[in-house]
């Protein structure tokens, strides 16, 4: 781990005011990211587990779908990965970067259509996870390899280059292009250029190509010395990605309540930096780091559904499988003096900041609906798109983000590439089966009824017949105070006798209706277990 490391990254003197905070535990690791005191990032390592996005397999054509124009792969887990058509395609640059033309060859276009004649049922196919298992869904993969440095992206299977949008410019672009050109780039293998190559020296890259091509040469060497499924690139563990992915100038500090993983991880960045390593140092407080810092709280708020803003105004988060939907609202903000407008743009404003945090933290994406409060004033609508817009620069995930419609809704989407917070630290309600509500007592009195009618009618009328009726706690409070005249004018109707007990260890939803005479248990009408209805 420290030699991959040491060759792929490098810091500086940190110079802003952000501060990562380690938490190490037996079961559990937790990084945070603060920017002034506010807690922006948050993830989670649990034991046994490991994040795969970014590990390159080598995987087995189990079947190809055509209807889906997807195949699935094989790569050792319990589902087989999802390889999509386009994905099996050499990608073009997204819009972010600046293509570079290097050769003027013409090459023969793959398109779908050629792809199960590529890589037919039973073939072997080298892919990179680019999205984790997320509920009962495998992980999505793609052809087109990628192995981040620390100034360059080397791409071993696609022979485009290009240079980062951010970097604006001129004259820094066009002597990026000119080393970009010199570079000895092997054949039919590609780069990207980082923002962090703004202002640094030929050398730095020099060296972080050759590194990146010894790194590939040793993935290229497991994979043909191995039989498919295998791992011949694991992606790093929580502690060494934190220092890769977080560790830059704007960093101020690493505190970490672990005296190993501190050391391990100023032996990380010591080689490279010495100014670095002073950066990180060991908690010794009595009380935990989290506590102390008032993490664990900002975490808890992490989970509820309404969120509150320094205006007064709140959030309301709802997740699905697939969308997320944001409903703002003014809350207690009463506004300047009675000037509506001003109160309900500052209110959008403090959503779009909230918005953009909280789906970073939450580690939720798909579609994304805000519902801001309605603003008259196009200009008004264009300031929280501009806010919005500018917030979402800073998250790792990909976003794209529409105006305001006509309804005040703005829709965007952002990359999932994980499991959500939520979804990593809870599982769904063994009681209610994730629906967050259960029928009332009310409702079950009344289907309850249903089906003794039911019972009743199957005996054709021709003899009577006693009944046992087991209920929950709940459900037989309910028929003894208010439903306890109808149940006897059912019994009269019916020539029939209704015994009924209570069973704390029934669901809300459980009821049994038993035969007196034989004991046995009557199925006529609805599901007695609320789990067969699911």
């Amino acid at each position: 781990m420290l030699d991959t490391f040491k060759k792929l990254f490098g810091f500086s003197a940190a110079s802003g005011g952000s501060r990562i905070v380690v938490n190490c535990e037996p079961l559990e690791t937790r990084v945070a990211v603060l920017e002034d005191k506010t807690l922006e990032e948050y993830t989670i390592e649990r034991t046994g587990q490991s994040n795969i996005v970014g590990s390159i397999f080598k995987g087995r054509v189990k079947n190809i779908e055509g209807g889906l124009k997807a195949m699935f792969v094989d790569i050792g887990f319990e589902k087989n990965a999802f390889l999509h058509f386009w994905d099996a395609i050499p990608a073009a640059l997204d819009g972010g970067l600046e293509e570079i033309k290097r050769s003027t060859k013409k090459k023969n276009r793959i398109t779908s259509k050629d792809i199960p004649d590529i890589y037919p049922v039973g073939s072997e196919v080298l892919v990179q996870v680019t999205k984790g298992p997320i509920g009962n869904k495998g992980p999505r993969v793609t052809t087109n390899i990628s192995l981040p440095g620390r100034f360059m992206v080397l791409m071993p299977r696609n022979d485009q280059f290009g240079i980062s949008r951010k970097i604006d410019d001129p004259q820094e672009r066009q002597r990026l292009r000119k080393i970009c050109e010199r570079l000895s780039v092997p054949e039919n293998m590609g780069i990207i250029m980082r923002t962090v190559c703004q202002g640094k020296r030929a050398r730095f890259f020099v060296r972080d190509l050759r590194l990146l091509l010894e790194q590939w040469d040793e993935i290229d060497e497991r994979q043909n010395n191995g039989k498919a499924p295998l791992c011949v690139f694991q992606e790093p563990g929580l502690v060494e990605r934190t220092v890769r992915d977080f560790l830059t100038d704007e960093v101020a500090e690493v505190l970490c309540d672990d005296e190993e993983v501190t050391e391990e991880m100023r032996e990380l960045v010591s080689s490279i930096s010495r100014r670095a390593k002073k950066r990180i140092n060991f908690y010794q407080g009595k009380q935990p780091i989290f506590d102390k810092l008032g993490i664990n709280r900002q975490i808890e708020n992490a989970f509820h559904r309404q969120v509150w803003m320094p205006c007064g105004g709140y959030l309301c988060i709802d997740e699905t499988e697939a969308l997320i939907a944001v409903d703002v609202n003014t809350g207690r903000n009463k506004g300047h003096k009675g000037n509506m407008d001003k109160m309900i743009l500052e209110t959008n404003l403090e959503a779009a900041d909230e918005v953009s945090r909280q789906l970073k933290l939450r580690n939720i994406g798909g579609l994304v609906v805000v519902d801001f409060i309605d603003m008259k004033g196009r200009k008004d609508q264009m300031a929280v798109y501009r806010r919005m817009r500018d917030r979402v620069r800073k998250d790792k995930a990909k976003t794209q983000i529409l105006h305001i419609s006509q309804l005040g809704l703005m829709e965007m989407t952002r990359q999932r590439l994980n499991e959500s917070l939520t979804g990593s630290v809870m599982e769904p309600c063994s009681y209610c089966q994730g629906k967050g509500s259960v029928k009332s007592t009310m409702t079950m009195s009344v289907e309850l009824q249903r089906r003794l009618n039911l019972v009743f009618q199957s005996q054709g009328g021709e003899r009577s017949r006693d009944l046992i009726v087991v209920v929950h706690p709940d459900v037989m409070h309910r028929l003894r105070t208010e439903d306890e005249a109808i149940l006897e004018e059912l019994q009269r109707r019916n020539v029939g006798r209704l015994t009924f007990r209570a069973d704390p260890t029934y669901h809300r939803e459980q009821v049994m209706i038993v035969d007196a005479a034989s004991n046995e248990e009557i199925t006529v009408g609805l599901p007695r277990d609320p789990n067969e209805r699911n």
